[in-house]
């Protein structure tokens, strides 16, 4: 809860690097495969945030992990949910990320912002989901500039699981 809507929630965000062999230039959560060094995926959460956007481990407090998700290229990912302070500065690593942003978790968790698409693919029908944002920020002139963040595949997926859960889940 931080920025200009500082009273909202946001969910933190990547554009991941034109140059990346996997996913290039597609919005991702700060995250990655686990070292050997890792003790558990929360730790690898933690050291892959710090490593692609500078977030450190004492501004997050872990809430806990949802279901595992298996990406369409065999990617098993288990999305670690935590709470970030205010507070931290990004520090955005470009070997790994171009740009970093937030979303308000409320246009994620409005299920009038996720849009199921579907496709044939080796004669199977594959479905996919996508939350288009339109994000606005102002820009050094002082004016306003819109951008386009299309978040889809495993990302949206794993948003889209995370919205179920909150909808099955309500808090009182």
């Amino acid at each position: 809860m931080r920025g200009p809507n500082a009273s909202s929630p946001t969910v933190l965000l990547t554009r991941r690097a034109a140059h990346m062999n996997t996913h290039s230039g597609q919005i991702a959560f700060p995250g990655g495969k686990v070292d050997p060094e890792d003790v558990s995926k929360q730790a690898t959460a933690l050291r892959e945030a710090k490593e692609e956007v500078g977030l450190d481990a004492r501004h997050v407090q872990i809430v806990g992990e949802l279901p595992t998700y298996v990406t369409g290229t065999s990617f098993w990912v288990t999305p670690v949910v935590g709470l970030v302070s205010p507070d931290f500065q990004l520090r955005p690593n470009s070997e790994e990320v171009d740009d970093v942003f937030e979303v308000p978790l409320s246009f994620l968790m409005n299920p009038a912002n996720h849009q199921r698409h579907a496709f044939d693919w080796q004669g199977q029908e594959r479905h996919w989901f996508s939350m288009p944002y339109l994000e606005t920020r102002p820009t050094a002139n002082g004016e306003v500039e819109a951008i386009e963040r299309f978040i889809w595949g495993a990302t949206a997926g794993m948003l889209r699981n995370f919205y179920r859960f909150l909808a099955a889940n309500p808090m009182s």
